[in-house]
């Protein structure tokens, strides 16, 4: 018999020569970051910087589209704002583009959180409602002149019940803005939903469980808890839709040419008649500047009131 052994008998693995980590080398080019932003800078410069930098320099000019740009410093802008053409077109503007941020804001919203629940069919009713961003404001224009057409038109479905026909809602001065208004609506209001059904979707179920256990209602949860959180959402439906407002062109072009009786002749179609119907580009362009800054400054104003607070 063999005796045990006396102690505990450690035994240890032979150590083995540590092998040494790959080093990566990294190589970087002076160059590479200027070269990969290069075709973004490039576009921005051909198609963004140098069309608004020409368009501030044309704007002291006079220039007929023919003979060469004449300088004559502010005096485009000293006779804008004493033009009553110009005037009216500026509060055409904001007329429009009030009234449609005031409808068109809170219709996406509620149209948002109707389909934010879990209702059958949810899939095909945001289809349908956002079935007319896709379309083109020119097709939308069609559309709409056989619907506002004064005998036989579509709005009769809705209006004949109640004795109302043969209205002219594209030759009459008091209706072609609400019309142009409704089309409007019919058209962005989808866009406008989706961005706020992706903003309520992000929110955590989590705030609104831990909220209703302390007994917050329905209009809390909204108030405090909704809202707050789709502050970016708001901020860029609002902006968007200030801008794409602002720049209404094919839509007026195609329903109205700006009338009856110039009520409807926003900036856009204004500068358009100014430059190509009367050849005073450096005039539209002074126009086109000063909405260019007016829309600067609304933009700045809020960012700054509806920014998320840190």
């Amino acid at each position: 018999m063999t005796e045990p052994m006396s102690g505990a008998a450690t035994l240890q693995r032979p150590s083995l020569p540590k092998r040494g980590r790959r080093k990566t080398k990294t190589y970087h080019y002076p160059g590479t970051a200027w070269l990969m932003v290069a075709p973004a800078v490039l576009f921005f410069c051909v198609f963004v910087f140098y069309p608004v930098a020409n368009a501030i320099y044309v704007s002291f000019t006079s220039w007929d589209l023919v003979s060469a740009p004449k300088f004559i410093g502010f005096r485009n802008y000293i006779r804008l704002f004493s033009d009553k053409t110009f005037l009216n077109s500026a509060l055409v503007t904001i007329y429009y583009t009030l009234i449609l941020i005031a409808f068109e804001l809170p219709l996406a919203l509620g149209l948002a959180i109707l389909l934010d629940r879990k209702i059958k069919g949810r899939g095909l009713y945001q289809a349908i409602i956002f079935a007319p961003a896709v379309l083109t404001m020119v097709a939308v224009a069609m559309i709409w002149r056989v619907v506002y057409t004064p005998v036989g038109g579509l709005y009769l479905m809705f209006t004949e019940p109640f004795g109302i026909a043969g209205l002219q809602w594209l030759n009459d001065k008091d209706l072609a803005m609400p019309a142009v208004l409704i089309v409007s609506v019919w058209k962005n209001v989808g866009y406008y939903m989706v961005i706020f059904l992706a903003g309520l979707q992000a929110i955590p179920t989590s705030y609104y469980e831990a909220a209703r256990m302390d007994g917050a209602g329905s209009w809390k949860l909204f108030r405090h808890i909704t809202l707050p959180l789709l502050k970016p959402f708001i901020l860029f439906v609002m902006v968007v839709s200030i801008i794409r407002a602002s720049q209404a062109f094919s839509l007026f072009y195609s329903l109205t040419n700006g009338g009856p009786a110039s009520a409807t002749k926003v900036l856009p179609y204004l500068i358009y008649e100014v430059a190509f119907g009367f050849n005073r580009m450096g005039y539209a362009s002074a126009m086109a500047v000063v909405m260019f800054g007016f829309l600067l400054v609304l933009t700045a104003i809020q960012f700054r009131v509806l920014r998320p607070q840190a």
